[in-house]
């Protein structure tokens, strides 16, 4: 166990945000739990609290809101919470050709993948660098290594996400802090519904828990590991989307979210 921090978990209301605040309560860590849920984000409080001698704080927040970073960073603030580590969870997907897709749900994907964590990472990592502790986990996907039709702006997010990791990984490893970019392949949670793939080829290959994807996020964390990929078969997927031409990796990636009979 190590000495207690607080920890800011995004979408902490299900899935992967979930099992990464029961692993940092375990540790002895106090939690700042954010999500739209207010009523999931309470009783997971509450729990997580009780269970293990923790504080444990809620804040409902709606980061798809142009101003929805800097509202929750306020709201922490005003609870006297130092933020010593920022998981980077909440993310949301999409399956449909671009041109066809809602593009206001589009641009709302780029505000909760892209904008908030780049925000909350600008707001809370100069305070980690001048306590010379902490650091951000920041919740990316398989999706980051390579092109994905069907899901053209999801995997384009997440190849954001990776890249900046890596880079700030780069300039505070140094410094006291660590920066980890967390990739799982497919994960049987509520994103996949709200992305529709729970149907497609992509989700029958390789599938890890997200209890098995958040215990190998929270380990390679502490270990200082700039990338995590969970599993075999993604770790596979990932090494060889490097080897292949990018054309014959977006040709796979677009027939593995095709929907099979």
């Amino acid at each position: 166990m190590t000495a207690a921090r607080t920890v800011l978990v995004t979408g902490a209301s299900s899935g992967i945000g979930v099992e990464l605040a029961r692993l940092f309560a375990a540790n002895g860590d106090d939690l700042v739990l954010a999500a739209r849920r207010a009523d999931r984000l309470k009783a997971l409080a509450e729990e997580l609290a009780s269970r293990h001698g923790i504080k444990a704080t809620a804040i409902p927040a709606d980061l798809a809101k142009p101003e929805g970073a800097k509202e929750l960073a306020i709201e922490v603030g005003r609870g006297g919470h130092v933020v010593d580590v920022l998981v980077n969870n909440a993310g949301f997907g999409l399956r449909g050709h671009f041109a066809t897709l809602p593009f206001d749900r589009q641009l709302d994907m780029i505000q909760v993948n892209v904008t908030a964590p780049t925000a909350l990472a600008g707001l809370f990592l100069p305070g980690m660098l001048a306590r010379g502790r902490g650091g951000i986990l920041n919740v990316a996907s398989l999706a980051a290594f390579q092109a994905g039709p069907d899901m053209a702006l999801y995997y384009a997010t997440k190849a954001y996400l990776l890249s900046f990791s890596e880079a700030l990984f780069e300039e505070t490893r140094k410094k006291g802090v660590v920066v980890t970019a967390l990739c799982p392949g497919p994960v049987p949670t509520e994103f996949g519904e709200v992305a529709d793939l729970q149907g497609t080829r992509l989700f029958k290959t390789g599938v890890v828990s997200a209890k098995e994807v958040a215990k190998a996020g929270f380990d390679g964390f502490q270990a200082k590991k700039a990338i995590v990929i969970p599993g075999m078969l993604p770790k596979i997927g990932a090494f060889a989307s490097r080897l292949g031409s990018r054309g014959l990796n977006r040709r796979i990636a677009g027939a593995l979210q095709g929907v099979e009979d």
